[in-house]
Order: structure tokens, then C-alpha cells, then sequence
């Protein structure tokens, strides 16, 4: 497929997600958080893009925190920002990182870079704030809490913040990650490639493992997982415990002679 072709059929995907999910409204004030992966920077392209010829006016800025992380050289998104004529802020978080890289968790760079980017946005009077999460995002999140949290659920592709003042989308929903890997790679986004001593030891690389394992006996085994989530079927699940209403007769026999000797 030809670098065009990649390219629009991301976008058909990004707008059909934004569509589905109606993530814009007229007059919209998009903050793209990007970070210089190749999932931001395709994201960021996309949206600047699309202000040209979708029948909705809205506005993108890109937005970078910079975490102090030696690896990351803002000079190169810098350039890249100003060569697309895509509006940008560079924005320190509230705790900046100093020392040893390796101290600091998820916890510390997710918490960091969330307030950064909200502080931004009010500041800034955007309405969304647009996160670059993939299909594979969403479905390795929904495996992260049904195997290490016990519960359903996901990100959602739009979330309503702050009594509606301001919402999360993520136009990227529909796009898978090797997409997004072949995209960057034919339009020579200029990716900062992550050495976050953390990326390959966490949850979440451990499940990339476990989906690759599954597609060599289903290559649909992603998008199944994906639909899975939109084709919830109520009356399968099991519903919680309702006190004596969920126990067997005995069980009642049991509490009521427990009771008998109070």
C-alpha cells in the first residue's frame, strides 16, 4: 500500500471513531496530548489535517510535557510542530524529574503528565483533550483489570469530565497499533523512541505477549476482544450475591439455627 493509502485509511478509521462516538462538536478546542511516539505524532498529523476539509470547525494544539527524561529532545518535535503549522505548548509538570530515571514508576509519570495536561487545558479553554490510545490500549486495559483488578471495563473512547466542562477522546480507538507503527513509518514521523526502564517489565507488556501468543491460533483474536466490549451480553454475567436471596435452602436452614442460638 502506498504512503497515501496508509494514510487515509488511519484517518477514515480516526473519523469514523469520532463520528461513532460524536468526540467533536462545532467551535471545539482539541489539546492532543503528545508525547513523540509515533502513536501522538500520527495523532496530532491527523487532527491538524482534518480541520481542513471536515464540515465541524474546531482548533488542535499540541501539547508536550516535558518530564526532564534524557532520552526525549524537544527540539525535534519543536521543528516538527512548526514545519506542520500545528500550535504547540511545552508545559513542565508539577514535579519535575530529577535523579536516577529509574525511580520513578507509572504512578508517578502518569499522575505528572494527566495534571500537566488538564492544568493546560484550562488554562488554554480547551474542550477535549485527545489521548493517543490505540484498539490495543483499550483491549490490554480491559485484560489488566478483568486478570489483576477482578472487574470489566476499559478506556472509554469519550469521557464526559468536570460536569461536561470538559471531555477525554480517544480518535484512535479504531486504529490498531502496527497501523500506527507502518504510518510513522511511511510519512517519516520523527519518533523519540521511549527508554523507560519500566516499559518492558510491566503488566501491560506481559499481556502484548499473551495477545501474540493467542493470534497464532486466531489472527482476528484483537478485533474480537475489541467487539466484545460493544456486544456485552447482560443476561450472561453473573449478577452480585443478594444476601439470603442467593443462598441454597440449607444455607438458610444453617443461618436461621445460627441465629435461633443468639
Amino acid at each position: 500500500m502506498s504512503k497515501n493509502g496508509h494514510y487515509y485509511f488511519t484517518s477514515k478509521k480516526v473519523g469514523k471513531a469520532i463520528w461513532d462516538y460524536r468526540m467533536l462538536r462545532e467551535g471545539d478546542k482539541v489539546l492532543v496530548a503528545v508525547s513523540g511516539g509515533k502513536d501522538s505524532l500520527s495523532l496530532v498529523k491527523i487532527m491538524k489535517d482534518r480541520t481542513k476539509f471536515v464540515p465541524i470547525n474546531y482548533d488542535v494544539v499540541a501539547c508536550f510535557v516535558d518530564m526532564g527524561f534524557k532520552w526525549v529532545n524537544r527540539d525535534i518535535l519543536i521543528r516538527y510542530f512548526e514545519e506542520e503549522s500545528i500550535p504547540y505548548v511545552i508545559v513542565n509538570p508539577p514535579q519535575s524529574c530529577k535523579g536516577d530515571e529509574e525511580s520513578f514508576g507509572f504512578f508517578w509519570c502518569s499522575w505528572n503528565s494527566r495534571k500537566a495536561l488538564f492544568d493546560t487545558a484550562h488554562d488554554l479553554r480547551c474542550t477535549k483533550i485527545a489521548f493517543a490510545h490505540h484498539m490495543d490500549d483499550i483491549i490490554e486495559t480491559m485484560l489488566l483489570n478483568l486478570f489483576f483488578q477482578g472487574e470489566i471495563g476499559t478506556m472509554q473512547p469519550f469521557q464526559d469530565m468536570f460536569e461536561g466542562e470538559l471531555a477525554i477522546i480517544r480518535p484512535l480507538a479504531y486504529v490498531e497499533e502496527k497501523e500506527l507503527l507502518k504510518l510513522s513509518q511511511v510519512m517519516n514521523l520523527p519518533v523519540i523512541t521511549s527508554e523507560c526502564p519500566h516499559s518492558k517489565t510491566s503488566k501491560r507488556h506481559l499481556l502484548k505477549g499473551m495477545i501474540a501468543e493467542l493470534k497464532k491460533h486466531n489472527r482476528n483474536v484483537k478485533k474480537n476482544i475489541f467487539r466484545s466490549l460493544q456486544r456485552i451480553r447482560e443476561d450472561y454475567l453473573l449478577s452480585p450475591p443478594k444476601g439470603d436471596e442467593a443462598m441454597s435452602g440449607q444455607e438458610k436452614g444453617r443461618i436461621r439455627g445460627l441465629r435461633g442460638k443468639d
